[in-house]
C-alpha cells in the first residue's frame, strides 16, 4: 500500500479581521434560531452575479463553513466556484459602510459595483 499525500483545499473564502469583527457584531444581534451569516452570489444586476450576506437558521449539506471568533460564516454551496481565493472584507469611512470583495475570478463588474461577471 502506497502513501496518498492529499493537498489542503484552499479556503473557499479568505475573511480579514474586520470581516470576522463584523461577522461577530451581526451575530450579537442576530434574529433567534440563527445557525450564522451566509455569503450567497445570486443573479443579479447588469453583469449578473451579486454578493448577497444574509442570516441563515440552517447549515445545507454543501455549504463551506468557516468558523470565526464570533460564530459561523456559510458560503453558499452553488456561489463557491465563483469565490475560490477571494478576499471578504469590512470597510466604513464617513459616508458608507459594507463587505466589500477582491474576488480573482471576477472578469469584470458593473459601473456601480452591484455586481460582476465570472
Amino acid at each position: 500500500m502506497t502513501d496518498v499525500k492529499t493537498r489542503a483545499r484552499p479556503a473557499a473564502l479568505n475573511l480579514t479581521a474586520s470581516a470576522e469583527q463584523r461577522i461577530a457584531d451581526l451575530m450579537a444581534k442576530a434574529p433567534e434560531g440563527t445557525v450564522g451569516v451566509k455569503l450567497s452570489t445570486p443573479r443579479r444586476g447588469c453583469s449578473g452575479l451579486a454578493y448577497s450576506v444574509d442570516y441563515v437558521t440552517e447549515a445545507k449539506p454543501f455549504d463551506e463553513r468557516i468558523e470565526t471568533p464570533g460564530g459561523s460564516f456559510f458560503v453558499d454551496g452553488a456561489s463557491v466556484l465563483y469565490l475560490i481565493g477571494s478576499t471578504m472584507d469590512w470597510v466604513e469611512d464617513d459616508f458608507t459602510a459594507g463587505f466589500v470583495f477582491q474576488n480573482p475570478n471576477a472578469k469584470g463588474s458593473c459601473g456601480c459595483g452591484e455586481s460582476f461577471t465570472v
